[in-house]
């Protein structure tokens, strides 16, 4: 038995196929993949993600910590946003992908990965040692649950269980707020593609806020949504999955994580080891591609061209969206052209690829 979220309970009475992801307990889906998908896409869809973990760094060198160990530059960010950050380790490899909100000048929340967050804490404690910085950092996972409410219909349905106006918060913003009343940060971010909310508050509340939500989206037709739908959604949107897409083998300027890497910046963990790596070029890059037949390319199959081997696939799936095949590969630097195709072994037997831009899928405003 693995660990369990505050909502494992309710997953079990809705139906949930549950499998092990990250240590976690967790469901794969309801009904199915593709209805989940598609619900998400055109009506909403409810995710429990309070697996995720919810690091609190507080006090007076609070940026100055955070600037440390993430490679952003997190000294513009103003109060009630939230930004898309890359954690590094000495080489340079990613050791998780994560936000940073900051709530003041001293208060600041990183929002990582489940399977990374034991090593995260320890790195951001570690760097804080080291640079005897005179900060609080604060594991606030188990205290806090997460539900992800995602969709064309999501501000609809949430803005009845809230006391501030959901319109006025941008996008990667968030606001503090009353959910039923009750403490909630809401955040207009997700990992689907879609419009919809982050909402974090004390895990004490999660199945009452579990079920009010969709006692009110019944008539939207939100519907719960597993780990599986989240896969898809996250895949055609061309965002990364930690462990599969990114890991400590690989950089952020290998993959679309460049923009948040500011080498201007005046030390942050891995910073020598990237400077060089631009300095002396990428060897390999991620690529989006789409196959040209029915075979569905998976994690870690082989690519070809010329009979030679110049790649691996990270992630791929078929898009409910496009009906397509799609995917993400490493390829070497020099071969990563729109437009170029490769050989993907699938078994014993090749099928042609065409690389493609990212993301696959973009929802019309």
């Amino acid at each position: 038995m693995g660990k369990r979220t505050p909502l494992y309970d309710a997953h079990v009475r809705y139906g949930a196929h549950i499998v092990d992801f990250a240590g976690f307990d967790m469901p794969v889906y309801y009904t199915t993949v593709i209805d989940e998908h598609h619900a998400t896409r055109n009506q909403a869809g409810l995710f429990d993600t309070s697996h995720m973990g919810e690091i609190r760094v507080k006090g007076r060198q609070a940026l100055d910590l955070i600037q440390e160990v993430v490679s952003r530059d997190c000294s513009k960010l103003v109060d009630g946003q939230v930004a898309l950050c890359v954690m590094c380790n000495d080489q340079g490899g990613i050791m998780d992908d994560c936000t940073v909100n900051r709530f003041g000048p001293q208060d600041y929340m990183m929002v990582v990965n489940a399977g990374t967050k034991d090593k995260d804490l320890n790195q951001i404690l570690s760097v804080q040692a080291a640079r005897n910085l005179d900060c609080q950092v604060i594991d606030e996972t188990d205290d806090t649950a997460k539900l992800d409410l995602q969709g064309p219909f999501a501000e609809v349905i949430l803005q009845k269980m809230v006391d501030i106006n959901l319109n006025v918060i941008k996008y990667y913003r968030f606001a503090l707020g009353k959910l039923d009343g009750v403490d909630a940060m809401l955040s207009r971010s997700g990992y689907t593609g879609e419009d919809g909310f982050e909402i974090y508050f004390p895990a004490q509340y999660a199945e009452r806020m579990w079920e009010k939500l969709f006692e009110l989206g019944r008539e939207h037709g939100l519907k719960p949504c597993g780990l599986g739908a989240r896969d898809t959604l996250r895949t055609e949107s061309g965002y990364m999955l930690y462990g599969n897409d990114i890991d400590e083998c690989t950089t952020p300027l290998e993959c679309v994580y460049g923009w948040v890497v500011h080498l201007d910046k005046k030390s942050f963990v891995g910073k020598a080891a990237l400077v060089r790596q631009k300095h002396e070029g990428i060897k390999k890059k991620l690529v989006g591609f789409e196959m040209l037949d029915k075979a569905v390319a998976r994690h870690n199959y082989l690519l070809y061209m010329a009979n030679r081997e110049v790649g691996k696939v990270t992630s791929g799936c078929p898009s409910p969206t496009l009906g397509k095949n799609i995917g993400m590969a490493y390829v070497s630097e020099g071969l990563a052209e729109v437009g170029n195709t490769v050989d993907v072994r699938i078994r014993a037997e090749f099928h042609k690829a065409r690389m493609v831009p990212m993301p696959f899928y973009k929802r019309k405003k």
